[in-house]
């Protein structure tokens, strides 16, 4: 197959094509009427999303364009494989170093955050580095162990006060085992009774640390939960409480 010498060079468009301008006027003569226009349409539209998360700015949309046209045509190529693979070592080189750029901001911004946080009036500060505060307490709820299995509500947010995840929003409280979650929900879970509702602040090393689980939150970042525990039930609570699966084949999971 030709141009297999810079394949895995394909594999980072995902990294690196996040250059398509934004800004740029609709292209006015591009019609999406039929299924295939559409398709075609939605396949850019995920690729920009996709490659916009990894906040390069560098490419051109007509060249990225020129690019694809070329493929489906099966025109010559207009760059060599050794210019293709050095423009693609630069671009992910240069996504690199702004990565780890904001992954240090982010991280002097936690730390400045939680610096000025753990002086506030009601604020606890464990020996992990956890903080927190109690919103709503009780003097008869249980307490989980990790062994436990446990149904809250809660609400997650950077402290910009972005929300990147909300059951509340979702209607619908979370039922998850104690010891599998995150390292700041294991200490901090533990401290709550049934029925209280605690505001955690998690460093980042009780968090996701430098691997983010979704582009929403940061690298480095320090998390705000607002965390209610509403029950706490044994270690097999999940499967009890979990809805039954139909045996279907529409239904079964693909193996």
């Amino acid at each position: 197959m030709r141009n297999q010498r810079w394949a895995p060079a394909v594999a980072l468009v995902g990294l690196v094509l996040a250059g398509c301008n934004t800004q740029d006027e609709p292209q006015a003569n591009v019609e999406l009427d039929t299924p295939a226009q559409k398709a075609s349409y939605g396949i850019g539209l995920n690729m920009g999303r996709s490659m916009a998360q990894e906040g390069m700015e560098d490419l051109d949309p007509q060249a990225v364009a020129l690019g694809i046209e070329d493929a489906l045509a099966d025109n010559e190529q207009r760059v060599s494989d050794d210019e293709l693979m050095e423009a693609f070592t630069a671009l992910q080189t240069r996504a690199e170093e702004r990565m780890a750029q904001a992954n240090e901001e982010a991280r002097k911004a936690g730390e400045a955050y939680l610096a000025e946080n753990a002086q506030r009036e009601g604020v606890t500060v464990t020996e992990s580095g956890l903080q927190y505060e109690i919103v709503e307490s009780s003097e008869t709820g249980e307490r989980p162990t990790p062994d436990n299995v446990v149904t809250v509500h809660y609400e997650g947010r950077l402290i910009d006060g972005t929300v990147f995840d909300s059951s509340l929003e979702r209607g619908q409280p979370l039922d998850l085992p104690v010891g599998g979650v995150i390292q700041g929900w294991v200490e901090g879970l533990q401290l709550m009774r049934e029925g209280e509702t605690y505001k955690f602040y998690l460093p980042s090393e009780l968090a996701y640390g430098e691997q983010s689980p979704s582009p929403t939150i940061p690298a480095n970042s320090v998390l705000v939960f607002d965390i209610e525990l509403l029950e706490v039930k044994d270690a097999d609570g999940m499967s009890r409480s979990a809805a039954p699966v139909e045996e279907s084949a529409g239904d079964l999971p693909a193996e």
